[in-house]
């Protein structure tokens, strides 16, 4: 990737990767309470919410998480990339080089829980 043969490449690509999970996460946590908002109306008591409505912040939240996930394994995917094209000399003895993939793996796996969770608590 680069003929610096210097360490901060790797950690740039590192701090990168993880900014991607933050936003994994954050879309994670929007798309839940958008879910959510329609059974929030509900509980106040609304009047006039239909179950269309209903459904309506249950797809769109569902989708924030799917993307959510699907960015989660993107972002490995690039991470992975970016690793494998440096130079020996870049990469630090002894350092773990996939601890931040595997943190992102185990958030978008969480996230296909969560999405299961949802859809089959609201379709049961």
């Amino acid at each position: 990737m680069s003929d610096l043969h210097d360490p901060r490449v790797l950690f740039a690509a590192e701090r990168t990767l993880l900014a991607w999970n933050r936003t994994s996460v954050s879309l994670m946590a929007f798309g839940f309470v958008v879910e959510r908002f329609g059974l929030f109306l509900n509980v106040l008591g609304k009047k006039g919410i239909i179950l269309l409505e209903r459904e309506i912040s249950f797809y769109i939240g569902l989708t924030f998480i799917v993307l959510s996930i699907l960015l989660s394994f993107f972002s490995i995917m690039q991470h992975r990339n970016v690793v494998t094209s440096l130079q020996p000399a870049e990469i630090p003895k002894g350092y773990n080089l996939w601890g931040a993939a595997i943190v992102n793996g185990i958030v978008g796996i969480l996230g296909i829980v969560i999405v299961c969770y949802i859809y089959y608590g609201f379709r049961g």
